[in-house]
């Protein structure tokens, strides 16, 4: 982990998007995976070069996770990411105008598994949560990890898509019985202009 002082404030003082982290730890009781889960792909150190700079994004999350509900909130984000030691480590804070919180990823590639980790902050706990691990092959990547849901289990999948230059996109997936996927996040970003939504590498409150 990079240690210089700017980073380890952002990690200090950032909340967190995704609720369902426990911890630094693994979950104390593995959940089943599906027949697809893997925590041995791997990727680029390059892989996240292209979601450097500022975002504008359409969040879209389901209301209730792991009950089959179809119903969704839409909301909008601003993303700003920082590449360090030339893209070995990234890192992006994403906020959140309308719900008035806010979230940090961390990204790292581990240059002899040729793999990256992917952390998240939360909020409520300012913990490092346990990461998903995985990579890119072509405009696609897959990350996968365990966690808990409200105390609940599950196997964890991300999925991003680099679909031109100026857009992409991101999913979370939950496995709760090592059967079916059920997505129950997505972002679709498009590229913004850094002076526009960003302020010293962080997006603007407006």
């Amino acid at each position: 982990m990079r240690t210089a002082p700017s980073l380890l404030l952002l990690l200090a003082s950032a909340a967190c998007a995704r609720p369902a982290q426990s911890g630094t730890a693994a979950p104390a009781n593995p959940p089943k995976a599906p027949p697809d889960y893997t925590t041995a792909r791997t990727g680029d150190v390059h892989d996240f070069d292209y979601f450097a700079g500022g975002w504008t994004t359409a969040q879209r999350r389901l209301k209730a996770r792991g009950v089959g509900s179809d119903e969704w909130e839409e909301f909008p984000a601003t993303l700003c990411m920082t590449p360090y030691l030339g893209g070995m480590a990234t890192v992006d804070e994403l906020y959140f105008p309308t719900k008035g919180w806010a979230g940090l990823t961390l990204r790292t590639f581990d240059l002899a598994k040729r793999q990256w980790s992917i952390y998240w902050v939360s909020s409520e706990t300012g913990l490092l949560g346990t990461p998903v691990v995985g990579g890119f092959q072509g405009d696609r990547g897959e990350f996968y990890g365990p966690d808990e849901d409200a105390g609940r289990p599950v196997a964890v999948r991300y999925r991003w898509t680099r679909l031109d230059a100026d857009h992409a996109r991101w999913e979370q997936a939950f496995s709760y019985d090592g059967g079916a996927w059920e997505t129950n996040w997505t972002a679709d970003f498009t590229r913004a202009d850094p002076a526009g939504v960003c302020e010293a590498g962080r997006p603007k409150r407006l």
